[in-house]
């Protein structure tokens, strides 16, 4: 199993970014799918899940209008879009998989 994100980097505030999560190894059109990120010396936070059609999609209320998660089951990769970015955004960004399959993260640092 893989779950491989890309897409991170240094934005300056108010700007955005659009994060990608390439899977393999499970079913990935089966599987509901999650984000999740970490910023240094903070718990891990869930940040936007997924159902495996792509018809549901809930966040975090503080992501709420800034983020949008979506995903092509056809290419076996999940986004997230991330708009109108803060310095609190900062964080290492992690995709998941509810049964506990996890990505290496990709950083995103506001600055």
């Amino acid at each position: 199993v893989q779950l491989v994100e890309s897409g991170g980097g240094l934005v300056q505030p108010g700007g955005s970014l659009k994060l990608s999560c390439t899977v393999s190894g499970f079913t990935f059109d089966d599987s509901d799918m999650a984000w999740y990120r970490q910023a240094p010396g903070k718990a891990l936070e869930w940040v936007s899940g997924i159902d495996s059609g792509g018809s549901v999609t809930n966040y975090a209320d503080s992501m709420k209008g800034r983020f949008t998660i979506s995903r092509d089951n056809a290419k076996n990769t999940l986004y997230l879009q991330l708009n109108s970015l803060t310095t609190e955004d900062t964080a290492m960004y992690f995709c998941a998989q509810p049964t506990g399959y996890w990505g290496q993260g990709t950083q995103v640092t506001v600055s």
